[in-house]
């Protein structure tokens, strides 16, 4: 075991403020879920991503893609398409309204929802269904934008509303505009491990006032207006404390500050590891792409590198350096073995859902599949100091 202080993945990082905010809580004993920080939180987000959304705190982004789920009309019976390179987060709220994932593959660009399966994939589950996929939740993954104009424009022509994860994605741009402002509804999230924090929560962003009210009334256990407790809908208990909020209204402060230094971070990664055979970096394609980069992503070819992933991972490990595999794809997860996926098989495109096909597609010879076998995330939080970096570094150079 090394004799080295832990090296973290991607650590919460405090900004100075969050204490007064907190403070300010309890001086006015509003320990509940709402109060003035939660109310200051919510304007805060809506003048940062803009685009005339509206945003409802929550206890989570798994509660935010839930709610969104129930104000699409998603019910038993009904499919979502769904990015499978992702984590489970995305696709869990899809079994909660009783409905199926059907999941797609990713592009090599983005490592996003690809655009043309995702056509394939519409057509084809109107084909076998005969009624088209009640929604569609592309990812932007480790804070990397997906193709959205694309997506939209391909949603939009068959009538179905997206709902963005952006979990992963706050204060990332796509040509301009912050991820979590295209669909009609976006998830934001404020783990442990994300850009700012509420120690945990989330939100949901919201196209129109009339939504965000609705989602304020499910997430309070839809009371109804009454003087005794009444409920004619069921409720939620998802509403994110005034404590927890404090926590946001700080980390809102440093928002910027904490991107540029993940940025900064990717960026000396990639000057450290330059021209090491086998290794590239998941990066954007063009100046239309705006990563926040949560996290450094690798990929390692074995052939080139001589090393696999696995190795790399556990050297780290070794080293007492945490690392992480990129997420496994949720078409080869055990409890969504039986959803339909449409993916890449040597550049062409399949589905594992026709089980009269000739050939039985390879769930692992597509480009999520080979993007998880390959990759790996480096630590890559503010904290982390130069020489934090160098020793990152210095194990992957011990390698063959």
């Amino acid at each position: 075991m090394s004799t080295f202080n832990k090296i973290w993945l991607s650590l919460a990082h405090m900004g100075g403020m969050e204490q007064k905010f907190i403070q300010s809580a309890f001086d006015t004993n509003w320990v509940v879920p709402l109060g003035p920080n939660v109310d200051g939180f919510e304007k805060d987000l809506e003048e940062f991503i803009g685009g005339d959304k509206h945003i409802v705190a929550l206890s989570s982004g798994t509660a935010a893609i839930h709610l969104a789920l129930i104000q699409l009309g998603v019910q038993p019976g009904d499919e979502v398409i769904c990015q499978s390179f992702t984590f489970s987060a995305s696709a869990n709220p899809i079994k909660y309204v009783g409905a199926s994932p059907v999941f797609v593959d990713s592009e090599e660009e983005t490592w996003n929802m690809d655009p043309k399966l995702l056509e394939i994939a519409i057509e084809d589950r109107i084909k076998i269904t005969g009624k088209k996929p009640k929604a569609i939740i592309p990812v932007h993954l480790y804070g990397m934008p997906a193709k959205m104009d694309e997506i939209m424009e391909i949603a939009d022509s068959y009538g179905i509303p997206v709902l963005e994860d952006a979990a992963e994605a706050m204060g990332s741009k796509y040509r301009g505009r912050c991820c979590g402002t295209f669909g009609e509804f976006a998830c934001l999230s404020f783990n442990g491990n994300k850009i700012i924090t509420t120690s945990g929560g989330g939100a949901l962003v919201c196209s129109s006032a009339e939504a965000a009210g609705v989602t304020k009334f499910l997430a309070t256990q839809a009371r109804d207006n009454a003087p005794h407790y009444q409920h004619s809908h069921i409720g939620y208990n998802y509403r994110l404390s005034n404590i927890c909020a404090g926590i946001g209204r700080g980390q809102m402060l440093v928002l910027d500050e904490h991107i540029s230094a993940r940025r900064e971070i990717n960026n000396k990664y990639k000057k450290l590891l330059q021209g090491l055979p086998g290794i590239s970096f998941l990066t954007n394609p063009s100046d239309e792409f705006e990563s926040n980069m949560w996290l450094t992503c690798i990929l390692v070819d074995p052939k080139v590198a001589g090393f696999t992933r696995e190795d790399l991972r556990l050297a780290m490990e070794a080293a007492n350096i945490e690392t992480r595999p990129l997420w496994k794809p949720m078409h080869m997860q055990p409890v969504f073995e039986e959803a339909p996926f449409y993916g890449h098989n040597d550049s062409s495109c399949y589905t594992s859902f026709n089980k009269d096909s000739d050939t039985e597609p390879d769930r692992e010879n597509s480009i999520c599949g080979q993007l998880f076998e390959k990759g790996l995330c480096l630590p890559s939080h503010p904290g982390l100091s130069d020489e934090d970096l160098e020793r990152v570094v210095g194990v992957v150079n011990t390698l063959p």
